[in-house]
C-alpha cells in the first residue's frame, strides 16, 4: 500500500521557536466575528485490503493481551485507500457486553486539544493574544501577571495543581460530587508556583482548566456552550459531549477498569468526569474521533499560520509523545492527543503528510508500569502501516 496524499506540517522543536511563535501569534488577529467555517471531513471510501485489516486487528489484540485490556475499539482511515474499524473484547466484563464501534467513550485529555483549539480560534479573531498574561482574565493565580496564555497551552506556566490535599479530602467525602470549573480552579489560587513561568514544562490539568476560565471570561458563555457552538455543531459531532455529571452519560458505553491493588485484575472504576473539567471531561465515539483527528491534524478550524505555530513542540516528561506543542503532541510524525485515567485510555492521531487518521479507545488505565494501552495500540498500528508501505 502506498500513501500518496500530502498536506502538511510537522511539529518542530525549540524554545527559541516558541518565543517567535508567541510574538507572531500575538499579531494573528482578524476582524471576523466567529470561527472559520468548516465542513465535516468525509471518511475515505471503501475498505482497506483484507490482509492489512488482519494485521491491524492482530496489533490491537496483541496490545490488549499484553496489558489485559477487557475491551477496545479502533479505526484507521487512509485517503485514497479505504477504512478499517474494529471492536474487540468486552465493554463490561460482569455482564459480558461486547465492545461496539458505536459506543460513547471517555476521551480524557484529548479534551485538551478541543479546549486549546477554542483558545486559538479566539486568537485568530483578535479577541485574545497568546502573550496576554493570565491575570487579565483570572485573578489570584501566583505569577498570574507573568504567566502567558501560551505558557498555559504548552504546559510551561508552573501553576500549582488543583489536585492537592484539600481537593482529595473533599473528593473522598463525596466521590459523586459534581465539581464546577470555578471549584477546580479555586484549588490553584494563591498556591505556590511549581516553577517560574517558561522555565520548565510540566503537564497538568490545571493549565488547561485555567484556559477554560479564560474562554468563559472572553466569550461570556459557559465552556460547554462555547464548545458546542464553535466546534461540535459545525463539525456535526453529534456523538461527542462535554459531560460533568455521569448521570448524563446515557448513550451505550463501556465500563472503565483499573488494576486491583491486591491481585492486579481489572476492577471497575468509579466515573466522575467533573474532576477533570475542560482538561478531560469529554466523551466521544469512534467516528467522531476520526473527524477530530482529521480536523486537528489539518488545522482546518484555525488559520494556517496559527496551525504552523501550534506545532512548534518540546520534550515533555509525560504523557508519551516525542514532542508536546500547543494542546497537541507528535509521535513518529503523527499529530494528535492521548487521554488516560479513571479506567480508560484513548489516542486520536492524524498524519498530516498522508491525511491518514488513527483512533484507539481502550477501557483500562492506571497500570503499575505507567503504560498507556491505547497509545501502545496506536503505535502498533503505525508500525503496521509503515511496514505495509515499505
Amino acid at each position: 500500500m502506498t500513501f500518496t496524499r500530502f498536506r502538511g506540517h510537522r511539529i518542530r522543536s525549540g524554545i527559541a521557536a516558541f518565543a517567535v511563535g508567541a510574538l507572531l501569534l500575538a499579531g494573528c488577529s482578524s476582524s471576523a466575528n466567529g470561527p472559520m467555517p468548516v465542513d465535516r471531513p468525509a471518511a475515505p471510501e471503501g475498505e482497506l485490503p483484507v490482509d492489512l485489516q488482519a494485521k491491524l486487528q492482530a496489533a490491537i489484540k496483541t496490545t490488549m493481551a499484553k496489558y489485559d485490556v477487557p475491551g477496545a475499539v479502533a479505526g484507521v482511515w487512509v485517503p485514497g485507500q479505504g477504512s478499517w474499524t474494529s471492536a474487540s473484547g468486552l465493554a463490561n466484563t460482569k455482564d459480558k457486553v461486547p465492545a461496539s464501534t458505536d459506543m460513547m467513550w471517555p476521551i480524557r485529555s484529548i479534551t485538551k486539544s478541543y479546549t486549546v483549539t477554542l483558545l486559538l480560534q479566539l486568537v485568530d479573531e483578535g479577541k485574545v493574544k497568546l502573550d496576554d498574561t493570565l491575570n487579565k482574565y483570572v485573578d489570584g493565580v501566583t505569577n498570574g501577571d507573568k504567566i502567558t496564555l501560551l505558557e498555559l497551552a504548552n504546559m510551561s506556566s508552573g501553576v500549582a495543581d488543583y489536585v492537592n490535599e484539600a481537593f482529595m479530602k473533599e473528593f473522598a467525602q463525596d466521590p459523586t460530587k459534581v465539581f464546577t470549573l470555578n471549584e477546580l480552579n479555586a484549588g490553584v489560587l494563591g498556591q505556590p508556583a511549581q516553577f517560574a513561568p517558561g522555565t520548565k514544562y510540566l503537564y497538568t490539568n490545571a493549565n488547561t482548566n485555567l484556559i477554560g476560565a479564560v474562554i468563559e471570561k472572553v466569550t461570556g458563555q459557559q465552556y460547554a456552550d462555547v464548545l458546542n457552538e464553535r466546534i461540535l455543531e459545525p463539525l456535526g459531532q453529534t456523538g461527542t459531549k462535554y459531560i460533568l455529571n455521569v448521570q448524563d452519560w446515557k448513550a451505550p458505553h463501556p465500563t472503565g477498569y483499573m488494576p486491583d491493588p491486591v491481585n492486579g485484575k481489572p476492577t471497575p472504576a468509579d466515573e466522575n468526569p467533573s474532576i477533570l473539567g475542560p482538561a478531560g471531561a469529554m466523551f466521544s465515539t469512534l467516528e467522531d474521533g476520526r473527524v477530530w483527528a482529521d480536523t486537528l491534524g489539518s488545522g482546518s478550524m484555525i488559520k494556517s499560520e496559527t496551525q504552523s505555530l501550534r506545532e512548534i513542540g518540546h520534550k515533555i516528561p509525560t504523557p508519551p509523545y516525542d514532542l508536546y506543542a500547543v494542546g497537541m503532541g507528535q509521535t513518529n510524525g503523527w499529530l494528535g492527543h492521548n487521554g488516560e485515567g479513571i479506567g480508560f485510555t484513548a489516542a486520536t492521531f492524524n498524519n498530516p503528510f498522508t491525511g491518514a487518521s488513527i483512533v484507539v479507545y481502550m477501557n483500562k488505565s492506571n497500570l503499575p508500569d505507567k503504560a498507556h494501552p491505547a497509545d501502545e495500540g496506536f503505535r502498533a498500528i503505525t508500525k503496521v502501516l509503515a511496514e505495509s508501505n515499505s
